[in-house]
């Protein structure tokens, strides 16, 4: 691939991501601490993010596949998603705040694929080639993660974490990018011609394989624990904020760094662990994850805080990166990309819009009263999604399969 051409593709990924960690990590604390919404309502929020990636199968393949270039459907999503920002920046209502993200989500989320069709169109190897330019992705998420942790804060002389800054940054950047979008590479629709079903926009041809016992374990297991991993996308930068550490969204990033470093190290682990080790290594990590949190503080212990956020790597990577892999090598080639969407509206769709939900319900559960010294009582609140992934994690050990081993 051209270098050019690479560098202007990882600046479209820096950006996509970038964007999406703009306000993300921080809008749990903002509706919380700034606005006064409930946990279910804080989840509900949350959850747009998840019905848009159920929704962003059929966008993609009803609109970009069939009629228009790839990053000219993407430039138009991004400038509609950057009004939508910033006009969400400016709603109070809980009932308004979650019609309007989920109008932002189904803009958002299927430009997660938008880009990855634009990166492949352009790559002679994207086995070889792609892991780089996605590597540009998570050092945006940092970078921005920084930004809106420090550098903002010190700007403007105050925390900006529980405020709609962090909204309006990221319409800022989603204007940018909806007009780098149109200078990207031509990307022309790749099913012009073909009218696609729903069921293979959302590959779910995928269910045939689930007569595989190991393979139905799998999925099952996949969406079953995206239950607890909601916890912590939508309620970590409000537990450190409450906690009392300072530039929560700034250390959180210490996750992305972890997670670069251990996609570097996934073949070492992987020839040498094997599918089934790995996923289970990737469950445990959760596990440990929520126990650090429920257990942690910001004083004497706040070592373990720091550990639960720097697991993110292991998390992450050993489960999600793995499980790619797995369907990778266990899906004829023709349905690898059905199944590998299958999966993720499997795992970013119904798996954590449950999870969304969950967290959100088991939140307001553990809310103390107002003049409490925090206003939520952590340690049971972690407790909970430490117990789900636990479970799952024995039931995949005991139903799951290890997979032959092939070249």
């Amino acid at each position: 691939m051209n270098p050019g051409v690479r560098f202007r593709l990882s600046v479209m990924m820096f950006l996509q991501f970038a964007l999406w960690g703009s306000w993300f990590v921080t809008m749990g604390t903002y509706l919380e601490k700034g606005l006064g919404f409930s946990g279910l309502q804080v989840g509900a929020a949350y959850s747009t993010m998840n019905w848009g990636a159920i929704l962003a199968p059929i966008i993609a393949g009803a609109v970009a596949d069939r009629f228009f270039q790839a990053q000219k459907v993407m430039g138009v999503l991004h400038l509609v998603g950057a009004a939508l920002l910033w006009w969400i920046s400016t709603i109070t209502d809980p009932g308004t705040f979650f019609w309007a993200l989920l109008a932002y989500a189904i803009c958002y989320m299927p430009t997660l694929g938008l880009a990855n069709a634009i990166s492949f169109h352009q790559m002679r190897d994207p086995g070889k080639e792609f892991g780089l330019v996605r590597a540009a992705g998570t050092f945006g998420w940092i970078v921005v993660g920084f930004t809106v942790g420090t550098l903002v804060k010190n700007w403007l002389g105050a925390p900006v974490e529980a405020t709609n800054v962090p909204l309006q940054i990221g319409a800022g950047i989603s204007a940018v990018l909806g007009l780098y979008a149109f200078m990207l590479p031509a990307t022309p629709p790749a099913s012009a011609g073909r009218k696609p079903t729903i069921s293979q926009a959302l590959g779910l041809e995928t269910l045939a394989y689930m007569k595989d016992r190991s393979f139905a374990v799998f999925v099952i297991g996949s969406l079953l624990i995206c239950i607890p991993l909601s916890f912590y996308y939508s309620f970590a930068n409000l537990y450190l904020n409450e906690s009392g550490m300072q530039d929560a969204a700034t250390k959180m990033t210490l996750g992305q760094m972890s997670e670069v470093l251990f996609l570097v190290l996934i073949p070492f682990f992987f020839a040498r662990l094997g599918v089934k080790k790995m996923l289970l290594i990737g469950m445990v990590a959760w596990t440990l994850r929520y126990l650090l949190f429920a257990y942690g503080n910001n004083g004497s212990l706040v070592s373990l805080l720091y550990a639960g956020i720097i697991l993110h790597g292991i998390c992450f990577d050993f489960f999600f990166v793995t499980g790619q892999i797995y369907v990778d090598r266990t899906v004829p080639k023709a349905q690898r990309a059905a199944a590998q969407g299958f999966i993720h509206v499997v795992t970013y769709g119904v798996g954590q819009l449950i999870g969304s939900w969950a967290a959100g319900a088991v939140v307001d559960r553990y809310t103390l009263a107002a003049d409490a010294g925090t206003r939520h009582a952590w340690t049971c609140i972690w407790l909970v999604p430490a117990v789900m992934a636990f479970v799952v994690m024995l039931l995949f050990a005991f139903f799951f399969r290890e997979p032959d081993r092939r070249s």
